[in-house]
């Protein structure tokens, strides 16, 4: 198909309102009966499901859900850095002049993924980013990359475009143009930004420590930055919070504050727990 027909259909897409209406169907008891069909096309394994499927109450319920203890096992080094999720490395590397890869031959700028948070743009200007992709069959839920305290959080409204291949590749800026919520996980060498950002079909993201952040909403809201007093601690491979239908995770660290390990690359796919990459104690 055509990249300018293409374009030209996101561009006019209702995306917000597409988005807040698949999520309220996904909510309906009746979408339940959808579950075994979305299983087969998407392939999706019940071997590390928590409960069975005839407890699910609706398809947003099973989209959600929950995994046994122990089927992600957390990377126990101490110095280890582990995947907060489920999905495939679309990209990962430094952050030259203050810009980060979105795909080949597109970047797009720090300054506009954190919205001029100079104070954080500065610490992570330099230093190294991940992205994830997750896809409808992966496990939704989002951990904790590293142990730290969560002292701030960020909301950034925006588009909702599709994160999927062809977003990625036709729209510049993607991931800046999105709505973002940011965790700040502040730890002793310095914070890592763990950044979630809305796609179509994401009827909202949340976080499993405030519930008052809810993302998508139907009315309109300014960026918002939340400070927490006492901040909120977490342990490598806490859960954090939640997609309610798939997107994006971007991960941004420090210089010299971490080193992937040497199996990370493009288009791996990734487990939750499982270590990308090692904290570089020497440089803390």
């Amino acid at each position: 198909m055509n990249d300018k027909f293409i374009m030209y259909g996101l561009k006019l897409l209702p995306k917000k309102r597409l988005s807040r209406f698949i999520g309220s169907m996904a909510r309906k008891s009746f979408s339940r009966h959808f579950i075994r069909l979305y299983m087969r096309l998407f392939s999706i394994d019940l071997s590390d499901v928590k409960k069975p499927i005839h407890e699910f109450e609706h398809l947003l319920d099973f989209f959600i859900r929950e995994l046994k203890p122990g089927s992600r096992p957390i990377a126990s080094d101490q110095d280890a850095i582990v995947s907060p999720v489920d999905g495939v490395i679309s990209q990962f590397g430094t952050i030259r002049n203050g810009e980060l890869i979105q795909a080949k031959g597109i970047n797009y700028t720090l300054e506009e993924l954190l919205d001029g948070n100079r104070a954080y743009i500065d610490q992570f200007n330099g230093g190294q980013f991940i992205t994830i992709y997750l896809s409808p069959k992966d496990y939704h839920r989002i951990h904790a990359p590293v142990s730290g305290q969560v002292k701030q959080i960020s909301y950034f409204p925006g588009a909702l475009y599709p994160v999927n291949e062809a977003g990625v590749r036709l729209i510049p800026g993607l991931f800046a143009k999105n709505e973002r919520l940011v965790t700040f996980i502040e730890r002793e060498s310095g914070p890592v930004a763990l950044i979630k950002v809305g796609a179509t079909n994401v009827g909202s993201i949340r976080l499993s420590f405030d519930d008052e952040i809810i993302t998508n909403p139907a009315r309109e809201k300014q960026k918002l930055d939340k400070l927490y007093h006492p901040p909120i601690s977490f342990a490598k491979g806490d859960e954090v919070g939640w997609f309610e239908f798939g997107s994006t995770i971007i991960l941004l660290f420090r210089p010299n504050q971490m080193k992937w390990m040497d199996a990370i690359e493009e288009g791996k796919s990734v487990r939750m727990g499982e270590c990308i990459a090692q904290s570089d104690i020497s440089n803390s």
